[in-house]
């Protein structure tokens, strides 16, 4: 059986980006589920992936989705779905934390093509 876990109890923590915490929940090359968590004015850079399809559902905060088809402000219980090959990066552009959940599948692991 496998482990309950939480942000408190991941499978592994890792930072990533200006500050930023995430917590493996879920870490098997088919799916990936992630808790992350990114402070105010902060951004990931502009990427795609190959195959993976990812899903990112707010807990609390509001993400801003810069993608190739414009961009969109996804609020606390609101999700959005992002196909493989779109260019696309979220921010936060508040003074609160961003925190959300992050499914992929497959695994993001080397699938993302930074925008240079």
């Amino acid at each position: 059986m496998n482990p309950v876990v939480s942000a408190s109890r991941p499978l592994k923590h890792y930072v990533w980006g200006e500050g930023c915490d995430g917590w493996n929940l879920v870490d098997g090359p088919e799916l990936s589920v992630k808790q992350e968590r990114m402070p105010p004015h902060t951004a990931e850079a502009e990427h795609f992936h190959r195959a993976s399809r990812q899903f990112f559902f707010i807990l609390s905060g509001v993400a801003v989705f810069e993608t190739a088809e414009g961009r969109v402000e996804v609020l606390a219980q609101q999700g959005l779905e992002i196909p493989p090959g779109l260019r696309h990066r979220i921010k936060n552009e508040s003074e609160v934390d961003l925190v959300f959940i992050l499914c992929s599948q497959p695994s993001t692991i080397n699938d993302r093509i930074e925008i240079k």
